[in-house]
């Protein structure tokens, strides 16, 4: 890479394995939004306006938004979004002079107002608004750390760009309508004092509106249904938890000391405040995936990052919370862990089935596919055999049976393996005819071709595995950029019978096709569920989540696993590297997992109205998706499909 800005920065080497679209990591100077800035000596950021100090300006959130990001001219951000649906957008932020200290050339602080509507509604920050910090992985932005609420705080490095995650989420009950809000940049001294005990006129303004606020908020309740009354209790919980949390009360903090912002008429006065409108549609995405999409969860890394023994109730919390956490994504979450000859152990629920747990995890709606363990996931003395048999026998008399599937053998290669899947598949299927064993495979038995060439030999794996399978799960590496093969794989399939169509990705394919390797471009992850759709697979799988390098504290430094493209299997990482907090930190990847996923919901949308062909067209008339090699690489034909998705 090249270096042209200031000499004793340190430049840093390319990441090996990492695709190199869209980022903008190259070195190179500010341009003309930089200019020559007046400011000279020092400068105290309370007497100057924010606007002098820092440049900011929104990105999509299909931008990889790197530390030598060029800055663009502010404008309000305009979303749109339908009832339980996330939407995202980054606020960039560049310093233009150094106003700090011991490296950094200054601090600002950051903060979200709720959005609000005209007639009254209000989605509240900390429950339906969040900020994160994009943080950096091997120098690729990727991770979104939070943000303190209610006010954040960020240092900037001297010429870096760095980015604030916005995301919003609409609940099922949300009202309809235009919401407004604000994000605010405010710069301040590093060694800023606690704020002054006077409260003046704007702050006690402030408390005022944010009392009345809450009391607006649950008065009208009489009447109301139980979901809106339990909604209004927790939005008015959420107001007066930041009040107290404000200033104005910062003596009596007892845990972290005071929070350190300015007061009303400075921050009115001297910061950046970028408008952020959203439009909320009215239709309601359903709450269970219509593409199931299931991701695995190493239940090994867990044990041994975070010390928790196998079959303790410990063990059994860690696993809960990786599960209900991966939920909020549209992911149907299995943990596994794998045998010889790449043999996989997999289960959604870490509890057997006549376990009150069981029909907790299963039966809920945000759920769309659950493994089912051939072996008792949690060792003990039952015969593998009996406890098949009673796991099966439960599990068959329960509704959520239909979202049931066995993952046995994770790419077969030879004879021997694909028998074995025959053989476990054969007593699966003793027990339940109705069972769906699902198999991931790329190629045919290499020992015992199955027709002359390789590919002909891969597509005749249907036949050779019939009827020990039910879910064909195909490589998409395989198909490269011929996407006319497709109809050769489900011409052997017998969809009559109930046999299903799944891809996934992994290793392969590589840069330009859709994958979630580290420094792809931000629409080549997005667009992973844009080629399902367009091929008509009727669901997903990945194979790892959290799959990084073995370590034995949870706070330990991730390391990708060697000869692994950087960020191939993993998708989220341990709170714990980054703060304090217990909660898994998602990757910008996996937010554009949860895009691509809705997006497919949009898109059945409008094939509902108009027929898959006149949906497969809109994708190819947007520009959005033509192929593996062609797809867009701007954020506008994403929304410009999202609207005609969206219109009646």
């Amino acid at each position: 890479m090249d270096s042209t800005e200031n000499s004793q920065d340190i430049v840093v080497p390319p990441v090996e394995g990492v695709a190199g679209g869209g980022t903008a990591y190259g070195w190179s100077d500010d341009g003309g939004l930089h200019g020559s800035n007046p400011l000279k000596g020092s400068i105290d950021p309370t007497e100057v306006q924010t606007a002098d100090l820092v440049h900011v300006w929104f990105m999509p959130s299909t931008m990889n938004v790197g530390p030598q990001e060029m800055p663009r001219h502010l404008e309000p951000i305009n979303l749109l979004a339908a009832r339980n649906e996330r939407e995202s957008v980054q606020v960039a932020l560049r310093p233009k002079v150094s106003w700090g200290g011991s490296g950094v050339a200054g601090v600002v602080q950051v903060q979200c107002s709720d959005l609000c509507s005209t007639s009254g509604d209000r989605l509240v920050v900390g429950q339906s608004v969040r900020l994160r910090h994009v943080v950096p992985i091997l120098g690729v932005p990727d991770a979104l750390v939070p943000l303190d609420l209610p006010v954040g705080q960020l240092n900037l490095l001297p010429g870096e760009t760095t980015a604030v995650w916005v995301s919003i989420d609409v609940p099922s009950m949300q009202a309809p309508g235009q919401y407004e809000g604000e994000v605010i940049i405010t710069a301040v001294k590093t060694d800023a004092e606690s704020p002054s005990q006077y409260m003046g006129k704007a702050e006690k303004h402030q408390l005022y509106s944010e009392l009345r606020s809450c009391l607006d908020i649950v008065e009208p309740i009489d009447g109301k249904p139980l979901e809106e009354v339990v909604e209004r209790v927790k939005s008015a919980s959420t107001s007066l938890r930041r009040v107290l949390l404000s200033p104005s009360f910062s003596e009596f903090f007892s845990d972290n000391g005071p929070v350190d912002i300015m007061d009303e008429d400075a921050i009115s006065n001297l910061s950046v405040r970028v408008k952020l409108h959203l439009t909320v549609w009215d239709f309601i995405l359903p709450v269970t995936p219509s593409l199931p999409a299931v991701f695995g969860i190493s239940d090994t890394v867990i044990e041994d990052r975070f010390g928790v023994e196998h079959g303790t109730q410990e063990w059994y919390e860690a696993l809960d919370q990786h599960f209900k956490w991966l939920l909020q994504f549209r992911i149907s979450p299995y943990f596994c862990r794998w045998g010889d000859s790449m043999r996989v152990l997999t289960y959604t629920c870490p509890y057997p089935a006549d376990h009150p747990k069981s029909d907790e995890y299963f039966s809920d709606p945000r759920l769309a596919a659950y493994a089912v363990p051939y072996s008792k996931a949690v060792f003990g003395s039952d015969a593998a055999k009996d406890y098949l048999q009673k796991e099966i026998e439960i599990l068959r008399t329960k509704n959520h049976w239909k979202k049931a599937y066995f993952y046995l053998w994770d790419e077969p290669l030879n004879l021997e393996q694909y028998d074995s899947i025959r053989k476990m598949a054969s007593e699966i299927h003793a027990y339940a005819p109705d069972a769906r064993v699902l198999t991931t495979y790329y190629c045919g038995p290499s020992d015992a071709p199955l027709a002359p060439t390789a590919f002909e030999a891969f597509v005749k794996v249907p036949n050779f595995l019939r009827p020990h399978t039910q879910i064909y799960c195909t490589s998409e590496w395989v198909l490269g950029n011929r996407e006319d093969l497709v109809k050769d794989i489900i011409g052997e399939l017998q969809t009559e019978s109930g046999e299903e169509w799944w891809t996934y990705v992994c290793m392969g394919p590589s840069d330009p096709h859709p994958n979630w390797h580290l420094g792809m471009r931000g629409t080549q992850h997005r667009a992973v569920f844009w080629r399902v759709w367009k091929e008509g697979g009727t669901g997903f799988l990945y194979w790892g989540a959290n799959c990084y390098e073995k370590a034995s504290v949870p706070s330990a430094e991730i390391r990708f696993r060697r000869g692994l493209p950087p960020g191939d299997g993993v998708l989220f990482y341990p709170g714990e590297v980054f703060s304090s907090s217990h909660e898994p930190v998602a990757s910008v990847r996996l937010e554009r997992i949860l895009s691509g996923l809705q997006d497919i919901e949009y898109l059945k949308l409008y094939a509902s109205r108009y027929g898959r062909d006149e949906g497969l067209a809109l994708l190819e008339k947007t520009g959005v998706y033509l192929g593996p090699e062609r797809y867009t690489l701007e954020h506008m034909p994403v929304d410009v499909m999202r609207v005609l998705d969206a219109e009646p």
